[in-house]
């Protein structure tokens, strides 16, 4: 199959659209539902996300993509208790590799991936599907499917759950078109490789970069391959734990990230933990109101007439102070930048959310002053000399 007509482009009114190669076959095999122009979007961007991942960590790999971006990615690695509790994870569910990527890649911004696309770098098993078929999701790309996952995927959505297999085998052309305004912009394809090797320029006094540091920066810069530039990924223990993406200036590219990435680690904090959800109350609306329980608007989910529809006592509020003293305790975050800091105000962020590591490409008339800012908090950072704009 050369093409596949679509039902319409990025909105209703822009017909006709279609997905087509210039030469040979589509990579693609639509096993189940209708996907559209966004979703292949999504699809095609995260599948090179994880299985760039995957290539450069030997780990399986998933992606959680929304709007062309990611929400959240993640390698592998076994989920904790905690974990399981904020991903609504059952204690005893069993779990394989690819299951705990993808559950992991999903709970870095829970709200952010409702109605998700999600990524696979290895062949969806059962337990993959399954705790895909409880969460809301527009679909999902892999490069093969056990019987069983296909199966419960099949029920997702009343039937009409998009499922697609990807070839492993297709390499796109070294040359890429695209058009803008009825004129054709070309370049080549960004096949630079982001590896270990990529950090090995440090330039702060501090030299420690542990292993499990290298495998989150390397989770940082692939993630920030594909995600709308300005952008800036914040990542712990192989999580992207905060992306901001499309943001014109580099500062708050780091203030979006650096405060998903406390929201996700507010989301461990006991009296979070411990609100007293009623048993009926869903996934997203839970999402929501953690959200707003921890937020500044915490009134809402606890006024009078509301907090009777979520839990079965009114919680205890959950002060500034509070929220600040629990985020003072996260460390060993890891911080990527798509292109240069130009001022160390972005360090200065970043440690407020636990960075301890970092990797950016270097290049600013202020690089002294930036790794001077390191310095002054016993970070490790790495130039790597390379940009990663997406657009």
């Amino acid at each position: 199959m050369k093409e596949l007509e679509l039902k319409y482009g990025c909105n209703p009114n822009q017909k006709p659209s279609k997905i087509f190669v210039r030469d040979g076959e589509l990579p693609i095999t639509v096993l189940n539902g209708k996907p559209g122009y966004i979703n292949f979007m999504d699809a095609f961007n995260s599948w090179q996300l994880v299985m760039e991942l995957k290539q450069a960590t030997g780990l399986p790999a998933a992606a959680s993509f929304k709007h062309v971006s990611p929400a959240g990615a993640a390698v592998g690695l076994p989920l904790s208790d905690v974990d399981r509790k904020i991903y609504f994870v059952e204690p005893d569910a069993e779990l394989s590799p690819i299951a705990c990527a993808y559950i992991r890649a999903r709970g870095a911004d829970r709200l952010c991936s409702y109605g998700d696309w999600a990524a696979l770098s290895d062949v969806c098993d059962a337990a993959t599907a399954r705790y895909l078929k409880e969460e809301v999701s527009d679909g999902v790309i892999a490069p093969g499917y056990t019987d069983e996952a296909l199966e419960i995927l099949k029920t997702k959505k009343k039937g009409n759950y998009n499922v697609i297999q990807m070839d492993v085998h297709y390499v796109p052309a070294p040359q890429e078109y695209k058009d803008v305004f009825g004129i054709t912009f070309e370049q080549g394809r960004n096949n630079f490789k982001i590896d270990e090797a990529l950090l090995h320029n440090i330039v702060t006094e501090n030299k420690d970069l542990p292993e499990a540091a290298k495998i989150d920066l390397i989770v940082a810069l692939i993630t920030l391959k594909y995600t709308q530039s300005n952008s800036v990924c914040y990542v712990k223990n192989g999580q992207a734990i905060g992306v901001g993406a499309g943001q014109q200036s580099r500062i708050h590219c780091t203030r979006l990230a650096g405060s998903k990435a406390d929201n996700w680690y507010l989301r461990q904090c006991p009296k979070v933990l411990n609100l007293p959800f009623k048993a009926d109350v869903r996934r997203p609306e839970r999402d929501n109101a953690i959200d707003v329980y921890i937020s500044d608007e915490y009134e809402d989910v606890l006024a009078d007439g509301v907090w009777q529809t979520l839990f079965t006592e009114k919680p205890d509020v959950l002060t500034r102070e509070e929220k600040k003293a629990w985020i003072a305790t996260q460390s060993g975050v890891s911080i990527g930048s798509d292109a240069f800091f130009p001022f160390g105000d972005n360090i200065e962020r970043a440690r407020k959310s636990g960075v301890q590591y970092v990797a950016e490409p270097g290049g600013s008339i202020r690089d002294d002053n930036v790794i001077e800012t390191a310095n002054k908090y016993g970070m490790t950072m790495c130039f790597t000399g390379m940009r990663l704009f997406h657009h």
